[in-house]
């Protein structure tokens, strides 16, 4: 967390939080609710500016109800997760990955493929999802223990089987789960709301 932030919470302690304005979504894009609105539904979109993605992703935290947040100075911004948490996506050397935020998780403990057929990996950050363009490249890199290609068990997979595959050298279990499973599966809060009685900006 910034100095900046910190000496922020210190200074203003009880701010009231804010919910409904933060998105983050499938592809590791922050979204923020835009003064547009579709159908009474509201609006929102993608926020660029490269400076204030990464202040973002700099602050951004669990809370201890597993409800993520970016701490925007004294004042906690929930985040509406249109998946998961974490979207992470092979850093430049194909070698590794890195999370939406620019974090790099030090180690994959497990990976998942969903109903949909994406990707999702296990970190010591947590849970995320591949982002999409990269899964091509990520599946068609992974073998099982015996060499077998990935393509060839996907479907054993689908069927339930857990099985053990090698991800940039290192074996790791890869399971299937059902995406309306993973919230519950791996302990996180998607659509974090107040409390009753909670203040709200």
């Amino acid at each position: 967390m910034d100095e900046i932030v910190i000496r922020a919470i210190a200074k203003w302690p009880n701010v009231p939080s804010v919910y409904g304005w933060l998105r983050l979504d499938r592809r590791g894009n922050w979204l923020v609710k835009s003064r547009a609105a579709r159908d009474g539904a509201p609006a929102f979109e993608r926020i660029s500016n490269r400076a204030v993605v990464e202040f973002i992703g700099r602050n951004y935290g669990e809370d201890a109800e597993h409800r993520w947040y970016f701490q925007n100075g004294p004042q906690k911004v929930f985040v509406a997760l249109d998946y998961t948490p974490w979207v992470y996506r092979l850093d430049d050397g194909a070698r590794g990955f890195l999370a939406h935020s620019g974090a790099a998780p030090r180690a994959i403990e497990a990976a998942f493929v969903d109903d949909t057929g994406l990707l999702l990996l296990a970190s010591d950050l947590g849970i995320g999802v591949l982002l999409d363009r990269d899964l091509p490249a990520v599946i068609e890199s992974l073998n099982d223990e015996r060499g077998r290609r990935i393509e060839n068990l996907l479907d054993e997979i689908a069927r339930g089987t857990e099985t053990r595959v090698v991800l940039h050298g290192k074996t790791v279990a890869i399971a299937p789960v059902r995406a309306a499973d993973v919230p519950r599966r791996f302990g996180f809060v998607p659509h974090p709301a107040p409390r009753p009685g909670e203040p709200e900006c």
